[in-house]
């Protein structure tokens, strides 16, 4: 492997991780598979341990800044493992290149749908009903 190349997927990779919150399924695995020549499985597992620890060092900075929801932060994060033993399991059980299809897939889905946000139509913010004024109390004369 070249050392090099790696360092640079790596800090390439923590850049666009902390400035984007993404890392692993966008820099990391793609780079390992088509820079490094690993195997899409090996690229996986590497990635699932390099952004558990580009994620702590991420969380922890942001929640200085006062960014982090820790209640929805415990809660995805303990129900996540369930989800990932069970993409484990089927990573290992399905063929390499379904695996990169799938990738690729999941990859453009996710493109498009950010790209239809940032070029779609503005929405407005969220709907807020409008109140109707109270009825009067007491009586006129």
């Amino acid at each position: 492997m070249d050392l090099a190349l790696a360092m640079l997927i790596c800090a390439v990779g923590g850049v666009i991780a902390g400035l984007i919150g993404v890392g692993g399924g966008i820099v990391f695995v793609p780079a390992m598979t088509v820079l490094l020549s690993k195997g899409q499985v090996e690229a996986e597992s590497t990635s699932l341990l390099m952004i558990a620890l580009v994620s702590v060092v991420g969380a922890w900075r942001q929640k200085s800044y006062g960014n982090v929801n820790l209640r929805d932060a415990l809660l995805i994060g303990a129900l996540s493992p369930v989800g990932v033993v069970a993409g484990v399991v089927l990573a290992n059980l399905l063929p390499e290149r379904t695996l990169r299809i799938a990738f690729a897939m999941l990859a453009l889905y996710m493109a498009w749908r950010l790209l239809k946000r940032v070029f779609g139509p503005d929405h407005p913010g969220p709907h807020v009903p409008e109140v109707a004024a109270p009825p009067e109390t007491g009586s006129r004369s």
